[in-house]
């Protein structure tokens, strides 16, 4: 399998930094990593907690940063000043939508709701075959464990199938997210399950 090119990746982070220097850390190595790679930093746009530290860390490393600004932030004085390039568009909606268009693959690292609800619709986009993006999860110390035991537990309940559960990719090293979002393809699968039989 030719891996894939990888030129582009949406960072999905916390807009607080957490109550773990190791997240900012992780942070400021992915932004660094991805500026070494040459691979261009799509974000939300803002100076806030883990993601300001990600874009930061790109642009220290003289990397390409675009940020995505909702109107709303962008009013209250949130967009990053240093960006390579970014775009203020109306709402929440359409930022996402730029964002899954912009990159190539997804990467998130810890967040509150608002990662979590980036990072599920461009998962049921690929689900629905509407998508052929890669995402994976930085799991920085552990961050992510209770998220993988939950898709285990829809797996087990009949509502996922394992090729979609197992799409989603965790990693805890930095260094190896590229490299399996490079190797990920697109499971062959739709994501309707049979009903259980009546006894």
């Amino acid at each position: 399998m030719t891996p894939r090119t990888i030129k582009s990746v949406a960072v999905y982070c916390g807009s607080n930094f957490g109550n773990s220097s190791h997240y900012a850390t992780q942070a400021k190595a992915l932004g660094t990593y991805l500026a070494n790679q040459q691979v261009t930093l799509i974000y939300g746009g803002t100076r806030k907690g883990l993601m300001g530290v990600v874009a930061d860390a790109v642009l220290e490393n003289h990397g390409q940063v675009i940020g995505i600004l909702p109107q709303n932030l962008f009013d209250k004085g949130q967009l990053h000043p240093g960006l390579s390039n970014f775009e203020v568009v109306a709402d929440l909606k359409i930022r996402k939508s730029r964002m899954e268009i912009l990159a190539d693959a997804f990467i998130a690292l810890p967040g509150g709701y608002g990662t979590l609800e980036e990072l599920f619709q461009v998962l049921t986009l690929t689900q629905l075959e509407l998508m052929d993006k890669p995402t994976c999860m930085l799991n920085v110390e552990g961050f992510y464990d209770p998220l993988s035991s939950m898709l285990s537990a829809m797996t087990n309940s009949g509502f996922l199938k394992k090729e979609h559960m197992d799409m989603l990719l965790f990693e805890g090293d930095v260094h190896g997210v590229l490299e399996k979002l490079r190797q990920w393809t697109r499971p062959q699968v739709n994501k309707w399950i049979d009903p259980p039989k009546s006894t």
